[in-house]
């Protein structure tokens, strides 16, 4: 094997262990406060410690987890404030980008109804798929601030949703939370039907202050407990 070979060889299994960790980090299969063990995280993945090691590093970056000196990697934990920071910044941007979406010629109106009407159909089963839920509206979002035309949006606002418990919202919402979260979606999308930025503002920034207003108390009684 060359040295070149080499060398796309371990980015290779780098990105695919840092996809790994990443994903069990947000599904919340490693909990915030646990070890990461170099050693642990390899075999169970199938790679040696070095892509490990990158991929930990760039986690590390992304904030998903914290290096302790001499101590180690470790998942990072949320207390209440990090969320209410993390929940004022999205009351912010994420109605800017509504605005800018509704002035646009950019937002696909039926691509983002068609999401609302599936998010309808999954959170009326039985037993709702909340990963398939967080899945439509992780894109229903991601539409309208890829429609809002500023390139650098998207990229910024995802970068702050990644925190796992804002990642497993859904799962923690009561019935009256999900439908009224829901009937957000549909007025968004009348909203930019109607190319009202106004109204399209109004409608994001509500519906990240409700979607805060059902979790805040939870968190609360998680972080006393």
């Amino acid at each position: 094997m060359t040295e070149n070979t080499a060398s796309v060889e371990t980015g290779r299994a780098a990105e695919h262990a840092y996809e790994r960790i990443r994903e069990q980090i947000l599904a919340g299969d490693l909990a915030g406060g646990h070890w990461l063990r170099e050693s642990d995280l390899a075999t169970d993945i199938g790679v040696s410690r070095t892509p490990v090691r990158e991929a930990l590093r760039r986690l590390a970056a992304e904030g998903l987890v914290l290096y302790q000196q001499n101590r180690g990697m470790q998942v990072q934990s949320w207390r209440v404030e990090d969320l209410e920071d993390i929940f004022a910044l999205r009351t912010v941007l994420e109605p800017w980008g509504s605005r800018l979406a509704a002035s646009s010629e950019l937002i696909d109106v039926d691509a983002l109804a068609e999401l609302a009407h599936a998010m309808d159909a999954v959170a009326a089963e039985p037993h709702p798929d909340f990963a398939e839920l967080t899945e439509l509206n992780n894109r229903f979002h991601g539409k309208i601030l890829e429609a809002s035309g500023n390139s650098r949006l998207p990229a910024l606002i995802a970068s702050i949703v990644r925190v796992p418990l804002v990642s497993r919202t859904f799962s923690l919402y009561s019935r009256e939370a999900l439908s009224r979260s829901l009937a957000h979606h549909h007025e968004l999308v009348q909203a930019m039907a109607d190319s009202d930025p106004d109204w399209a503002e109004s409608v994001m920034r509500s519906h990240i202050r409700a979607a805060w207003s059902s979790l805040r108390p939870q968190m609360l009684a998680a972080e006393s407990g």
